[in-house]
């Protein structure tokens, strides 16, 4: 009897999808009527037999054409521009210059945070009680958001088979898909970050259990196999960050009694059913954070060889909670005043500094080609000791009506596009009939009641101050070659790192807004 040869793991194709794609020749309409304004004088003096200025007007309009129109390295020169010109006022004016109370010697309130950037508009005030601990609330004051932290636990999915990745990948989405049924979280961050193992559990445990009568070769071969162990060791962190709009939770925070406590409780009721999705994928242990181990988790994002100090006084004086004194889980620690950088210079175009560390950080983008469970694998792989590699995935669920109004607006589009280029004789390529069939398949999946799913990717590489950030970078671009495109967010490499390197929930923009949405 013939046995059918292995399929293989699934390929999962169409995640290239870019969002707010233009009607009018792949242009947005600024972008067309932005190109009809500076070709319109051209065309009028033409049209009066002034070709001298038709001339003139036409170089100008060519200039300003390229600008506005022509895509480089993800944003049209006209952006680029923009950027830049921000960007240098910025650090012309110091405004880009930041550096902490606790660094200048100025008091502050320990519960007022103290965060660069983008960071500056998060506050984190912690809930009521929840099972004997306090979480600690992310509140975007920007976009009006609520949101919880938590560390997990995951024996990760390099030694799993096909079949089991595709249940997983499955269970993923069963599980956005069922936020998005709740309609009060609707964004989940994964944030996962490959550090240098420090050895401080180690050094604590050995402390408590050496003999003191071992013998001295034998103390002196341990000593040497630690040291080279501990050289190239490296573990791993990983981070759920869940969040809901502040329309999402008024009703609900309003049954609960308003104010914080209110949201906090909404939020509370979700997080349970988000504890059971994560333990469906493999997660062990879901621990959410109070405002010091938000802290934390900051601060290490920011200065890695913190970790060693903060986890020496986790393990050495263990804090009396009902949890068994875990790090995170007590409200005695690091107070969230202290939980940034010390100094953050004046950002470069390519590179983040902080702590004494760099960081280069990339926007990942799926390949035409497609790709399977488990790809990211190798962005997370550490090439040289002491070096940090961080990922993030950022998942949006839409509301149904939000989906359908994407779906349809998608297969109208690429509807259109094939129509008139049939209709006037141009040939129809590959990719046209590929997307076109796409958002068929979108639309007929949402009708059946599955959810769309807006998502982004970012990674981050840090190393020490004093190594050549541009090498690593390099590394981890090469280890990306074949499976993703980097794009490297240059002039915002400060926001960058904190959508891959910190579990705070930013990282996704706003949906963007056309005429047909």
């Amino acid at each position: 009897m013939a046995t059918s040869p292995d399929p293989g793991p699934r390929v999962y194709r169409g995640l290239n999808h870019r969002e707010g794609i233009g009607w009018i020749a792949g242009m947005t309409p600024v972008q067309a009527f932005g190109l009809i304004g500076v070709c319109a004088p051209a065309l009028i003096a033409m049209s009066r037999n002034q070709w001298s200025a038709a001339l003139s007007w036409a170089v100008v309009a060519a200039i300003v054409a390229v600008l506005i129109v022509v895509p480089i390295r993800g944003r049209p020169a006209f952006r680029w521009c923009a950027d830049l010109v921000m960007f240098q006022t910025g650090v012309f004016m110091g405004w880009s210059l930041w550096q902490s109370r606790a660094a200048a010697g100025l008091a502050g309130d320990p519960g007022e945070p103290d965060l660069p950037g983008v960071l500056a508009r998060l506050e984190f005030p912690d809930g009521p009680e929840l099972r004997g601990t306090r979480i600690c609330l992310i509140h975007d004051t920007a976009e009006g958001r609520w949101g919880a932290t938590a560390t997990l636990t995951h024996s990760g999915v390099g030694m799993l088979s096909d079949d089991q990745c595709e249940r997983l990948a499955a269970r993923l989405g069963s599980m956005l898909v069922g936020l998005g049924h709740r309609e009060v979280v609707d964004r989940v961050s994964l944030c996962v970050r490959t550090v240098p193992d420090d050895g401080t559990e180690y050094t604590v445990w050995r402390e408590r259990h050496q003999r003191r009568d071992a013998p001295a070769l034998a103390r002196r071969v341990t000593a040497e196999i630690d040291s080279d162990v501990a050289s190239v060791s490296v573990r791993t962190e990983l981070f759920v960050t869940v969040s809901g709009t502040e329309d999402a939770l008024r009703r609900p925070a309003k049954a609960a009694g308003g104010g914080i406590a209110g949201r906090a409780y909404a939020l509370y009721r979700v997080l349970e059913g988000v504890a059971d999705g994560l333990r469906g994928l493999g997660v062990t242990s879901v621990t959410w954070l109070s405002s010091t181990g938000v802290a934390e988790a900051i601060k290490t994002g920011f200065n890695p060889a913190a970790a060693a100090g903060l986890s020496h006084r986790h393990l050495t004086n263990p804090a009396p909670d009902p949890d068994g004194g875990q790090p995170g889980s007590s409200t005695v620690g690091l107070p969230i005043s202290q939980a940034g950088p010390a100094l953050s210079p004046t950002p470069a175009a390519r590179a983040y500094h902080h702590d004494g560390y760099s960081s280069v950080a990339y926007a990942v983008q799926p390949p035409e080609s497609g790709t399977i469970f488990g790809a990211l694998g190798p962005l997370l792989a550490v090439r040289t000791a002491g070096e940090r590699r961080t990922l993030a995935v950022h998942y949006e669920i839409l509301s149904a009506a939000a989906g359908a109004r994407v779906v349809k607006s998608d297969r109208f589009r690429n509807n259109v596009l094939v129509d008139a280029k049939a209709a006037r004789g141009f040939t129809t390529t590959a990719i046209d009939t590929r997307r076109q069939r796409g958002a068929r398949d979108q639309e007929a999946a949402v009708a059946a009641g599955h959810a769309v799913i807006r998502y982004t990717v970012a990674a981050a590489i840090t190393v020490p101050a004093g190594w050549n950030v541009e090498d690593h970078a390099a590394r981890l671009e090469n280890d990306a070659s074949g499976r993703f495109r980097l794009l490297r967010l240059e002039l915002a490499q400060d926001s960058a790192f904190v959508a891959a390197a910190l579990p705070v929930g930013i990282g996704l923009p706003r949906q963007k807004r056309t005429f047909d949405t």
